[in-house]
């Protein structure tokens, strides 16, 4: 599964990376994750508000910090 993270680097994004990871732990998914913080390659996936997690290049979440039970539900 591909995961990528979108935004600055800031607190929020990286409270996003570090819910996604322990959902996807959890779930026993094996996935590849990256985090894009050029803001032109932010613009080019949609994304208008950051942070923002596609699964496989899909926008489940966009300007929020979902909690790692609620991310299983975009990967399972």
């Amino acid at each position: 599964m591909k995961l990528k993270i979108y935004g600055s680097g800031c607190n929020k994004c990286n409270l996003l990376t570090e819910h996604t990871e322990t959902a996807a732990r959890e779930l026993g998914i094996s996935y590849e994750l990256e985090k894009v913080t050029d803001i032109n390659s932010i613009i080019d996936a949609g994304v208008i508000r950051t942070p923002a997690l596609a699964v496989d290049d899909k926008l489940v979440v966009v300007g929020q910090v979902p909690s790692a039970e609620k991310i299983k539900q975009y990967l399972a």
